[in-house]
């Protein structure tokens, strides 16, 4: 089975985090979002995987280079974001036999797309709450009869996870017409299938489409709570580690330290003195969490920094932040109400009660500033001392 796994695009609407990094090379615990997917496929008897690059497509390259886990790499440019058909079309060339198709930005339950390599010609489907937001699966004696977008009466409440295995045959189907909203559609291409195949559903225990910055703080919620306690760093004795908690080679925990797992502490990283670290929290490659200092619930990208005397709390922050002493992020409104977040210039409900800041690569905050619930920082924003930032910049 070949896969081919959809790593072209931008990622408008998790900005500022995919200012200079593809959506799917941000970091979900160990590694990035892609290379979950792309593990999976390859834990599912992958023997060659085909992704399709575009936006910044030398990050892609240079992490998964010419061959990875022993499996060949190979990379397909998509000159221009314009559908998921297009998007696989531009991997025609390296089509040979059956294949699948998966979303870099995308989160799976392994065993399912096992499965999904199994029953091939099949895709995979979620139950959800609300079909009517999704691609809804008709099925019939465990068959695929028909796909319908975001019906106003779903059939069933089996939505379209974005995972397909597809004969060869249908490497001829892909040029397919654009649709109402202007994209070459994948879907099109499974009404296709669907119409000369009997094809299966597999049905995910969970699965995560990664689109806004809440979802990739979610993402990291999932991965980091699959951690299993290893202490390869170097850890003061008198630093305290409890629960799941990951301190790679090359990492380093100071004394009077207190870390809550999930926490994963990755190599280059530092921690302390005297901080306090819990929740599900990132701190990658080269990222500093000072003196009393407290983390929860986080993702700290590469480089990141959080000087001493500071709190963050339920965000993201991207490379190479600078967090002056004394920074607090507010990650709760007084009225318990949802936190809202800027998507597209439109204000919208992240559904979470607990929410912090995003802060773009190369942010800076002058010392003792106050950030409010919700915030967007742009790339290479700053604050003045003392200052309570209350709107995006």
């Amino acid at each position: 089975m070949q896969a081919v796994v959809l790593a072209a695009g931008e990622g408008t609407r998790i900005r500022p985090l995919s200012a200079a990094v593809p959506k799917p090379m941000l970091p979900v615990a160990d590694r990035p979002m892609a290379a979950h997917t792309v593990d999976a496929a390859i834990d599912a008897g992958a023997d060659e995987v085909v992704l399709v690059v575009g936006y910044e497509a030398d990050t892609v390259r240079e992490h998964f280079g010419a061959e990875y886990r022993d499996v060949p790499i190979n990379y397909a440019v998509q000159e221009e974001q314009s559908g998921t058909a297009d998007a696989v079309n531009a991997a025609r060339e390296y089509i040979d036999g059956a294949f699948a198709v998966l979303n870099g930005d995308n989160l799976y339950d392994p065993a399912a797309v096992e499965q999904l390599f199994d029953r091939c010609p099949a895709v995979c489907a979620i139950e959800v709450d609300q079909p009517q937001n999704y691609g809804v699966l008709s099925t019939t004696d465990g068959t695929v009869t028909d796909i319908v977008e975001k019906p106003d009466d779903p059939p069933t409440n089996l939505a379209n996870a974005g995972a397909y295995a597809f004969p060869e045959e249908a490497r001829a189907w892909l040029e397919v017409p654009a649709s109402e909203r202007g994209e070459h559609e994948i879907t099109d291409v499974l009404a296709q299938v669907i119409d000369e195949y009997a094809v299966s559903p597999v049905t995910l225990n969970r699965w995560m489409d990664v689109g806004r910055p809440w979802e990739l703080l979610e993402a990291n919620e999932w991965k980091l709570g699959t951690l299993e306690r290893r202490i390869d760093g170097e850890v003061s004795d008198q630093a305290r580690l409890e629960g799941a908690v990951v301190v790679e080679e090359g990492a380093t925990v100071e004394s009077g330290v207190v870390i809550e797992g999930p926490v994963l502490i990755r190599s280059g990283a530092t921690v302390g003195p005297n901080a306090y670290v819990r929740g599900a929290t990132l701190i990658d490659e080269g990222a500093k969490v000072g003196h009393a200092v407290e983390v929860k619930n986080s993702v700290l990208s590469p480089g990141a920094t959080v000087g001493h005397l500071s709190y963050v709390g339920d965000s993201v922050l991207g490379r190479d932040v600078n967090f002056g002493a004394g920074t607090t992020v507010g990650n709760l409104r007084h009225d318990d109400a949802d936190i809202k977040f800027t998507v597209k210039g439109e204000r919208v409900s992240t559904g979470r009660r607990k929410f912090g800041i995003v802060a773009g690569d190369d942010v800076k905050t002058g010392i003792n500033t106050s950030l409010t619930p919700g915030l967007k920082l742009e790339t290479g924003a700053t604050t003045r001392p003392g200052e309570t930032v209350d709107r995006d910049r």
